[in-house]
């Protein structure tokens, strides 16, 4: 049976307040059965907040699929195509050295609630191997990789600012048994960067957990494109889903809607209902 799964983001600013008991029976509410735990700000991995998270997952039987592991370091990290290069992920020189400590402490923190895969967002891949930076930067993967493989665990590529096949092409080049992906299904098309059914086609053995997501192109050049609802944009989910059946992808499909409140809670409770009505479709042309 496929899971469906959430993303469930540790708020620094609340600190020990947080109940994670509490965000975990409302996912159960939804019809969710796991989470991506995410910490986008690289901060919180204290021993308080891991005997919570294990706490609550105890006494809900609640799944955590994975570890989202963000970062800190630059004033204005935008998510765009202008100050994106020079902030976003470990590219940028300037931040690297944090950001990678910060990548070993999820790791650590990772190993105390028993969760083994970790992903983020790398950054700006360059899509041209000759360029100066990409071997470094393999170099700083391989050896960040090497280390959660020492402790059982995976490393994923958010999928979004690189092509399919510069992220295929870097996977290789690292070469480790451990290295995969978590395949945003709206972010290539928010970043013009390719259509997620194609994607799943360059890369589809290396997917292991997924953001469930849909948008639009970008229709200028400096903008990213719009993220819609799922089912409303160009992500092609009925095509989508069958091609990662195809690809022997046995992960949850996390819905992520990046809107706050109740409007992304009613999406998020019909994006449930359309995946399952999804599944069942695809089940019975088998």
């Amino acid at each position: 049976m496929k899971k469906i799964g959430i993303l469930i983001r540790y708020e620094n600013e609340l600190q020990e307040k947080q109940n994670f008991r509490e965000r975990f029976e409302e996912a159960q509410a939804m019809g969710i059965d796991c989470c991506q735990l995410c910490f986008p700000e690289g901060v919180g991995y204290t021993e308080e907040v891991a005997e919570k998270i294990n706490a609550a997952v105890l006494s809900t039987g609640f799944e955590i699929s994975l570890l989202w592991a963000g970062w800190t370091g630059a004033n204005d990290p935008v998510w765009n195509f202008t100050k994106g290069p020079t902030h976003l992920g470990i590219v940028p020189m300037a931040y690297r050295a944090q950001r990678v400590k910060q990548l070993q402490e999820a790791s650590e923190f990772a190993l105390k609630i028993g969760v083994k895969d970790i992903a983020t967002h790398v950054g700006f891949i360059p899509e041209n191997m000759t360029d100066p930076a990409y071997v470094p930067l393999v170099e700083e993967l391989k050896e960040l990789c090497a280390l959660y493989a020492s402790r059982d665990q995976n490393f994923l590529f958010e999928t979004g600012q690189e092509t399919p096949v510069t992220l295929l092409r870097t996977i290789e080049k690292i070469g480790l048994n451990n290295a995969f992906i978590n395949f945003d299904t709206a972010n290539l098309i928010l970043y013009g960067k390719g259509n997620s059914v194609d994607a799943v086609r360059v890369f589809g053995k290396y997917v292991r957990n997924t953001h469930i997501k849909d948008g639009v192109y970008p229709t200028d050049g400096m903008s990213l494109g719009r993220e819609v609802k799922v089912g409303e944009g160009l992500a092609n989910f009925p095509a989508l889903i069958a091609i990662l059946d195809e690809a022997g992808y046995e992960g949850p499909y996390t819905i992520e809607r990046e809107i706050a409140g109740e409007a992304q809670k009613k999406d998020i409770r019909e994006t449930v209902v359309y995946l399952r009505e999804l599944f069942k479709k695809i089940e019975e042309k088998k």
